[in-house]
């Protein structure tokens, strides 16, 4: 077994030990997470929040690849372009949303574990309904060190291909860029290893 497998391999295994739940898509089915699922539960959030539920797409079940573009927090371009070969996370969060608050120091360390080891991993966060001023006093604040896009109305969400229902959505991208993996609500520093890891170890086309 080699060093990836087996790390992928430890880190499954403590995610399964925390009880998360793991489903493979192949077709079609109803979200849990979905705004008409939600306003039947009759709690009037003013948001659309997931349960943890983490989906695993085969790699033979992925759609199109993400085009995701946007300008930072701090107002820099940003794009996904040219960079086919990399994994991303992206993160949709808000500072005004609890779950996001509470899952920001898991994703922080996710993301200097991918640096330290020195992968081909990159995350972008994508701030949801509001200024980018207020985000990025948030991310400052909690010394969030990868780039956030800004809302800009919404549009940089509208390239998730409708899997962001959910605040907060971590969506990991395999290699072609392409939707390899969907946690909806919030993440742990192991489950976003471990996903990572999984694409990782798939075979380059």
């Amino acid at each position: 077994m080699g060093e990836l497998d087996r790390r992928s391999a430890l880190r499954w295994g403590a995610v399964a030990i925390a009880g998360g739940l793991v489903t493979t898509l192949a077709a079609c089915s109803e979200d849990p997470n979905s705004v008409a699922a939600q306003a039947k539960a009759g709690d009037r959030k003013n948001y659309v929040s997931g349960d943890g539920t983490i989906e695993r797409l085969a790699p033979d079940n992925r759609g199109p690849a993400v085009r995701l573009e946007g300008t930072t927090l701090e107002g820099e371009p940003w794009s996904t372009e040219g960079k086919t070969g990399t994994v991303f996370v992206v993160n949709v969060w808000g500072s005004w949303c609890p779950p996001c608050i509470e899952e920001t120091p898991d994703l922080q360390k996710a993301w200097e574990q991918v640096q330290a080891d020195g992968l081909d991993v990159q995350f972008i966060g994508l701030d949801k309904m509001e200024s980018p001023e207020t985000g990025l006093a948030f991310q400052k604040a909690n010394r969030v060190t990868y780039p956030s896009l800004a809302y800009d109305g919404g549009v940089p969400i509208l390239a998730l291909q409708g899997k962001a229902t959910a605040t907060p959505t971590t969506l990991v991208l395999d290699r072609a860029g392409r939707i390899a993996a969907r946690v909806s609500g919030p993440v742990t520093t192991s489950t976003v290893i471990a996903l990572v890891d999984d694409v990782l170890a798939e075979p380059q086309a």
